[in-house]
């Protein structure tokens, strides 16, 4: 008995990921935007530095001890860096959506 709930179960499940996926919505248009005010925020309310170590992180792939070693500062400081600009970009996108 305890084999037919797992297979009734696992068919319900199937059949509402199915649903989900058909019945999605299209967040192509919240992407586009949210990636345009991204490269805006990353161009208007970011340092210089932040700026620099974002690029270096994000992309360029590098992480903290290289990006650290080719600015010649602390890993940590690179950590802060980049905390605080992620902080201060969701300040500036949470409301753009």
């Amino acid at each position: 008995m305890a084999r037919n709930v797992d297979i009734r179960g696992g068919q319900w499940l199937a059949d509402m990921t199915i649903w989900l996926q058909n019945n999605a919505c299209d967040n192509s248009e919240l992407l586009t935007r949210l990636h345009r005010n991204l490269r805006l925020a990353r161009e208007q309310e970011l340092t210089p530095r932040q700026q620099e170590v974002l690029a270096l992180y994000y992309d360029q792939g590098l992480n903290m001890p290289q990006i650290a070693a080719r600015l010649g500062v602390n890993c940590s400081t690179i950590s802060r860096t980049i905390r605080r600009a992620r902080q201060r970009l969701y300040r500036c996108l949470r409301y753009s959506l």
